[in-house]
């Protein structure tokens, strides 16, 4: 079963890693989520993937509270991002999803909430 740490790390920060390798690992071909009401599909999810990934220079990710059952996930955690402007990125992040059953995510819904970062940072979640 994925979570969103480990999903997140392999999207965003591990160099090397093929984008389509990290989708593949975490994500059902079915996927689809919504950030801040905001639905996607899995192609406009690697698209959003793919433009974080140029503006992204590092980070962490910091799970608050994590709750699995069955094919139902749930988490808070924190991302810290140092993006390649020099500019660093803070945001709280609250996830809601249902798991396929070979444990990958097959929906997301999650809220966002900036705690550091400039004010066109605030669609981080969603930028394409």
């Amino acid at each position: 079963m994925t979570d969103i740490a480990t999903a997140l790390t392999d999207l965003l920060l591990t160099p090397g890693l093929a984008l389509d390798e990290a989708l593949d690992r975490h994500f059902a071909p079915d996927y689809r989520q919504r950030t801040d009401g905001s639905w996607a599909d899995r192609a406009e999810f690697a698209a959003h993937i793919a433009h974080l990934r140029e503006i992204v220079a590092g980070g962490e990710v910091q799970v608050l509270e994590e709750l699995a059952q069955g094919d139902l996930y749930a988490d808070r955690h924190i991302v810290d991002v140092r993006k390649t402007d020099g500019s660093s990125v803070r945001m709280e992040v609250y996830v809601f999803a249902e798991l396929a059953a070979d444990g990958r995510f097959r929906r997301i819904e999650e809220t966002t909430l900036l705690l550091q970062g400039a004010d066109t940072d605030r669609d981080l979640g969603s930028a394409r």
